[in-house]
């Protein structure tokens, strides 16, 4: 059976910020979905810890008030979704995230920040990346609202980790749907893929950016990015 008609788990964090070694869990979300069976959900509200910019606050709606207010403490959040996925790829299911690697950067310097075991490796699948190399050309945006209309996906409340993470799952069924010779590659070849395709779009984004500043540095590796160690170049 092709992997777009099985199980897949939707992963989806929202954050105090964009920075994946500094910023922190505000809210995450692990939703199985497909396969014909119920579609099975879990949220956690975080108190980062740290104020919630303002920035961030207007993006998913969490304040850092309600976060303190009504959140778990952040160590708790982070040990219950690494438990969640890590049963999730324990039984074979592909994590289907939009832009991977980098939440799962940040869960895994969220895991090390608390002294958790990191995730174990296990498939993944981000329509990011599988939108990019099916369409590199296409003009417009490329964010998950971008991919839901492109793709005809409905996305209800935007920005919030529950509606993003069964998003991103739709999105990979439609790109499965409409795309045989993907749908047909074995889990593990895919995630390979990925990894060579992520690899390819980053250096190309490098290169346009150092028109502009020589020394921009755009990540490649993926789902993953390593943890670098003091003193590591």
């Amino acid at each position: 059976m092709s992997w777009h008609l099985g199980r897949m788990c939707g992963f989806d964090l929202e954050t105090t910020g964009i920075d994946v070694e500094q910023d922190r869990i505000v809210t995450a979300c692990v939703v199985q979905c497909g396969g014909g069976q119920p579609t099975d959900s879990a949220s956690w509200l975080a108190d980062p810890g740290i104020d919630i910019p303002q920035q961030a606050a207007d993006v998913h709606g969490i304040t850092t008030e309600r976060a303190r207010a009504e959140g778990k403490p952040a160590a708790e959040v982070v040990s219950d979704v690494l438990a969640a996925l890590g049963q999730v790829i324990a039984a074979g299911v592909p994590v289907v995230a939009m832009n991977a690697a980098y939440d799962l950067t940040l869960l895994d310097r969220e895991a090390r920040r608390y002294g958790l075991p990191p995730l174990p490796a296990g498939p993944v699948i981000d329509p990011y990346v599988l939108d990019r190399h099916i369409d590199r050309y296409r003009k417009g945006g490329r964010k998950l609202v971008d991919l839901c209309a492109h793709y005809g996906v409905p996305i209800g409340d935007a920005h919030t980790a529950d509606a993003d993470a069964i998003a991103a799952c739709r999105v990979a069924w439609r790109i499965g749907s409409t795309r045989p010779d993907m749908a047909a590659l074995p889990l593990a070849t895919l995630h390979g893929q990925q990894a060579a395709w992520a690899a390819e779009q980053a250096a190309s984004l490098q290169e346009y950016f150092r028109r502009k500043d020589p020394n921009a540095v755009v990540r490649g590796e993926w789902p993953l990015i390593p943890h670098q160690q003091d003193g590591d170049q």
